[in-house]
C-alpha cells in the first residue's frame, strides 16, 4: 500500500497555497524550495530578519530546502564586503542554508535565453534613453507608445544585442526590452527593459560583462534553475507578478516557480531605507553599519539582542497579506521578556553618590540571587561594606510625592542588605550633594529581618572599596516621532540618541566574558564589554519602554 503524503498544518496564507500544490500532487512536503536572495550593496536590517524567517522556516518546516541567493545584477553597487555581512547575519540569526548561489552563477544561461525570446520576436534592442521610455511608458489609465524600433527583425535584434555583449556601445545607447504590451493595465508589463548596458567591474565576474538582466527577467530564471518551487516575497513585488509568470512561461519552465508575496516588516521610528542607513553611515550620524543604534542585523548584534528574541518577534507578529506597522516598544517587549528570563541580575550605577554608613565597621558577604525567574540558577555572594555607591537620582533634599527613595530622615532598604536611615549628606561650594551619611539598622538584614521597620523602597548600590570604573552607554531611538505625515527621517534625528556616563559597577561585571547580558536591577539589560582596560556597560533594552517620555 502507498504510504499517504502527510502535509504539516497550515498556520498561515502561504502555508495553506503550499498544502494546496501539496494536495493537488505537484510536489511532495520535502520537495518545497525557497530561496533568500539579498542583494550583496549594504548590510541587512531588521526587516531582512522577517524574510529569513518565512523563507528559512517554511522550507524547515516542510522538511525541503532554503537557499542563500545574491541577486548581484548590479556591479556599481555590491561588494563582497557585503556578502561576506550578509552569511555573518544569517548564521547570527540560527539559519543555515543549503546551498549559496549567485545570479552572476547564472549569467550565461541567462544571456542565452535572452537570445532565444529575440530569435522568437519576444523581445527587441531599443535604442530609446531611459528618460525616453520612462516618457513613453504611459500611465495607470492611459496606454504607452510601442518604440520606434520595436519592429526590428530578429535577426537585426540578435546583432545588436551581441554588439551590446561585446562592448561595442556606451552605457545606456541601446538595451534589451520585452516586447510585450504597450497597452497592458500593469505598467510592468510595457515592454520593461530586461538587459541594460553597464561597464562597470563586477565583485565576482570581473570584466567579462558589460551588460547585465534586470532583476525582474533574471529572478524568475534563476529561481527556475536552482529549482526553487515557491518564491517568497515582499508585497512590493505584487505587481511585478505577472512579468515573473510571463518570462516563465515564455521560456517554458516546467515546472514554473509560484511567486507568493507577504506583507514586509514595518517599525515604528526605525530606518529600513538601505538608501538611508547608507547616509547615516557616510555623514558620521552613527558609528557604523554595526552601530548600536542601527536597525542593521550587525547592530542589533553588537547592541545585544537575542537572536533568539529576534525570531520569537517574527514569529509573533506572523505573516500577513497587508501592510502594517509594528511599534518598536513590541519588539523591545519581546527581547525583554529573553532576556528577563536569561540573563543574570547585577548591580551597576550609572551616576554614582557616595554613601557612608557611619555606624557600620569591616566587611561581609551578602547571597544575591543570579535570577529570580530561574530556580535553578542559584546564588552569588556579594561585599557589603561601610563605603557604599548608590544612583544620584535616588537621594533628594526636595523630593516629589511619592518619592519612596532616600531623603532626608527617610530610610529605604538597600538591596539583598540592610535598611538605612538618611542622618545627613555633604556638598560642595555650589550646594551639590557629594555624600550621604547614613546609618544601618543591624537588625534589618535581607532575609533574617527582624527590626520591625518597613522601608518602603529598594534601592542597588555597589561597594565603593570592591568596585571597578564602567563607562556606562544608553540608547534611545535614532528618530523622534513624525511631526507631519512624510517628514523627511533627516528632519527627525533624535540628537539624545546615545548618551554617555561615568558609571561604577560589581566586579562580577568586569570578569564575565565579552558580550554576557546583564539585569542591572532597577536601570535596564546591559551587555558586558572591554575597550582596552575600560569595562564598557552598553545598553540592550530598558527595563520599561520610555522613548518619547520624556
Amino acid at each position: 500500500m502507498e504510504e499517504k503524503t502527510v502535509i504539516p498544518e497550515a498556520t498561515n496564507f502561504i502555508e495553506q497555497i503550499i498544502n494546496e500544490d501539496i494536495a493537488a500532487g505537484k510536489l511532495r512536503p520535502e520537495q518545497v524550495q525557497t530561496r533568500f536572495p539579498p542583494e550583496p550593496n549594504g548590510y541587512l536590517h531588521v526587516g531582512h530578519a522577517k524574510s529569513m524567517f518565512v523563507n528559512f522556516g517554511t522550507a524547515l518546516k516542510y522538511g525541503g530546502k532554503c537557499n542563500l541567493f545574491f541577486d548581484d545584477t548590479n556591479p556599481s553597487k555590491e561588494k563582497t564586503e557585503f556578502v561576506d555581512a550578509i552569511r555573518a547575519d544569517i548564521h547570527w540569526l540560527g539559519y543555515e542554508w543549503a546551498r549559496e548561489c549567485y545570479a552572476s552563477d547564472f549569467f550565461d544561461t541567462i544571456y542565452e535565453f535572452a537570445e532565444r525570446l529575440i530569435l522568437e520576436g519576444k523581445a527587441f534592442v531599443c535604442d530609446l534613453s531611459a528618460e525616453e521610455i520612462k516618457n513613453t511608458r504611459g500611465t495607470l489609465t492611459e496606454p504607452g507608445i510601442e518604440s520606434p524600433y520595436r519592429g526590428r527583425t530578429p535577426e537585426e535584434n540578435l546583432k545588436l544585442f551581441r554588439e551590446m555583449k561585446a562592448g561595442k556601445y556606451a552605457d545606456g545607447e541601446k538595451c534589451l526590452r520585452a516586447k510585450i504590451d504597450m497597452a497592458s493595465p500593469n505598467v510592468n508589463m510595457r515592454d520593461p527593459v530586461i538587459y541594460r548596458i553597464l561597464h562597470a567591474t563586477h565583485h565576482r565576474t570581473g570584466d567579462k560583462w558589460c551588460i547585465y538582466p534586470m532583476y525582474d527577467y533574471a529572478h524568475p530564471i534563476c529561481d527556475y534553475l536552482q529549482g526553487v518551487t515557491h518564491s517568497l516575497c515582499t508585497l512590493e513585488f505584487e505587481d511585478h507578478r505577472p512579468l515573473y509568470d510571463w518570462v516563465g512561461i515564455s521560456l517554458g519552465f516546467d515546472p514554473k516557480p509560484r511567486q507568493i508575496e507577504f506583507a514586509r516588516l514595518n517599525i515604528t521610528n526605525t530606518v529600513m531605507s538601505k538608501r538611508y542607513l547608507k547616509k547615516l553611515v557616510e555623514e558620521g550620524k552613527v558609528h557604523g553599519w554595526d552601530d548600536p543604534r542601527m536597525p542593521t542585523l550587525s547592530g542589533l548584534r553588537n547592541r545585544g539582542i537575542p537572536a533568539a528574541a529576534v525570531r520569537d518577534f517574527c514569529a509573533r507578529i506572523g505573516i500577513a497579506k497587508a501592510q502594517s506597522e509594528c511599534e518598536y516598544s513590541y519588539f523591545e517587549a519581546c527581547v525583554r521578556e529573553y532576556l528577563n528570563a536569561h540573563a543574570e541580575r547585577a548591580m551597576g550605577i550609572v551616576d554614582p553618590l557616595p554613601l557612608t554608613i557611619t555606624n557600620y565597621e569591616g566587611e561581609e558577604e551578602l547571597d544575591f540571587d543570579k535570577n529570580p525567574t530561574d530556580e535553578g540558577a542559584g546564588t552569588r555572594r556579594v561585599k557589603f561594606g561601610k563605603h557604599l555607591l548608590i544612583e544620584r537620582s535616588d537621594f533628594s533634599l526636595d523630593p516629589p510625592p511619592k518619592y519612596f527613595r532616600l531623603k532626608k530622615d527617610g530610610v529605604v532598604r538597600l538591596k539583598n542588605a540592610y535598611i538605612v536611615r538618611c542622618d545627613g549628606w555633604n556638598t560642595d561650594d555650589a550646594g551639590n550633594v557629594t555624600e550621604v551619611l547614613c546609618s544601618y539598622i543591624p537588625e534589618s538584614r535581607s532575609g533574617s529581618d527582624t527590626s520591625g521597620i518597613k522601608a518602603k523602597g529598594v534601592i542597588q548600590w555597589v561597594n565603593a572599596e570592591a568596585c571597578v570604573p564602567a563607562e556606562v552607554r544608553q540608547y534611545e531611538s535614532l528618530l523622534r516621532d513624525a511631526d507631519f505625515p512624510g517628514q523627511d527621517f533627516s528632519e527627525r534625528m533624535n540628537e539624545n540618541s546615545e548618551r554617555i556616563f561615568a558609571g561604577a559597577a560589581e566586579p562580577y561585571l568586569a570578569e564575565a566574558a565579552e558580550g554576557t547580558p546583564f539585569q542591572l536591577l532597577r536601570t535596564g539589560y546591559y551587555k558586558t564589554c572591554t575597550e582596552g582596560e575600560k569595562l564598557v556597560l552598553s545598553e540592550i533594552v530598558s527595563l520599561k519602554d520610555n522613548f518619547n517620555k520624556k
